[in-house]
């Protein structure tokens, strides 16, 4: 596909999320990017910011099958991948398929279930592959997962290891909305308490499975020159040697971020990459990836402090 004919039917799925979701313009511009490169993503956020509103009209406007996992603390493995019954009609075992075969998949509040159900997400995530009784059962190069945790609530969660978060593209960070906009939703919504149906909003499929698989073909022609390559490894090893990091960013952040960087430039409408998208998309990219020293965490430092730090010390490509 042409890049200016990505560009415009970027902006046909923004508008169809607009009509449910007010603000969050940047959330959805990432969640557009990640799409692109078959990335997954976690969100952050308290509650009542519309994360799972803003997940389902993103699936509607793209014509996905949307699967919701609200997890728990007895979630088990089989409740996520699905098990084998046996039937004693045809006298075998049939596969009951759990709510993971889907394309786009909120898995909601996922610190809130043990780390045995959080591991169940692994090879999906990884291989788009669920392995049930040593069978393979394929998920489609289209599947997608978003997850959303609570960054206030600590008790009864379960924090997501290293190995786990490392699968997310990016880790993105829900504010709550301005003024102008929150003002607009209490408008819109304050007629009443429930949370409103994405199908009240009717939304309209602006794409599809084929045209997204010549979108990602087109986003991986995309130029990044020698210049950009440089600046993310610079970054990504920065991240390496900074004193208040115990562990910084591994080489598969980079790949990350380099294919990330790709699609952020084609939604732009450009074939090329500028280090403005790199500072850009570092932050989401790279954020869930670093582990403070314990003199950092003392301190107060975060991972976006050290992150724009590093960016600020990095020369970059002009």
């Amino acid at each position: 596909m042409e890049i200016q004919e990505i560009r415009s039917l970027a902006e046909n799925i923004r508008g169809e999320v607009r009509k449910a979701v007010i603000g969050q313009e940047e959330v959805v511009e990432l969640m557009l990017t990640s799409l692109l490169v078959g990335g997954h993503i976690l969100l952050e956020g308290v509650p009542g910011t519309a994360k799972t509103l803003l997940t389902q009209a993103f699936a509607a406007s793209l014509r996905l099958d949307f699967g919701r996992i609200q997890f728990t603390p007895d979630l088990m493995p089989g409740d996520v991948l699905g098990t084998n019954l046996f039937n004693f009609q045809t006298n075998g075992f049939i596969l009951t398929k759990g709510p993971i075969f889907t394309q786009l998949l909120l898995a909601d509040e996922i610190n809130r279930t043990p780390p045995k159900t959080q591991a169940a997400l692994l090879q999906a995530m990884n291989e788009r592959i669920v392995t049930i009784d040593g069978k393979d059962h394929a998920l489609g190069d289209e599947f997608m997962v978003v997850a959303t945790q609570n960054p206030i609530e600590q008790q009864g969660t379960y924090p997501l290891p290293e190995a786990q978060l490392d699968r997310f593209l990016f880790k993105i960070i829900i504010e709550h909305p301005s003024r102008d906009e929150e003002r607009e939703i209490v408008r819109r919504h304050g007629h009443r308490s429930a949370m409103p149906r994405v199908e009240d909003f009717g939304l309209q499929p602006v794409a599809d499975v084929a045209m997204l698989a010549a979108i990602r073909e087109t986003v991986t022609h995309v130029s990044l020159s020698d210049a950009l390559i440089d600046y993310i490894v610079d970054v990504t090893r920065a991240t390496r040697e900074h004193s208040a990091l115990e562990v910084g960013a591994s080489t598969r952040a980079a790949n990350m971020l380099a294919a990330a960087v790709r699609a952020f430039a084609v939604l732009q409408g450009r074939d090329f990459v500028i280090p403005d998208d790199v500072k850009f998309l570092a932050l989401p990219v790279l954020r869930h990836r670093l582990t403070l020293s314990p003199s950092a965490e003392i301190e107060g430092l975060t991972a976006d402090r050290i992150l724009r730090e590093v960016l600020d010390q990095t020369p970059a490509p002009r």
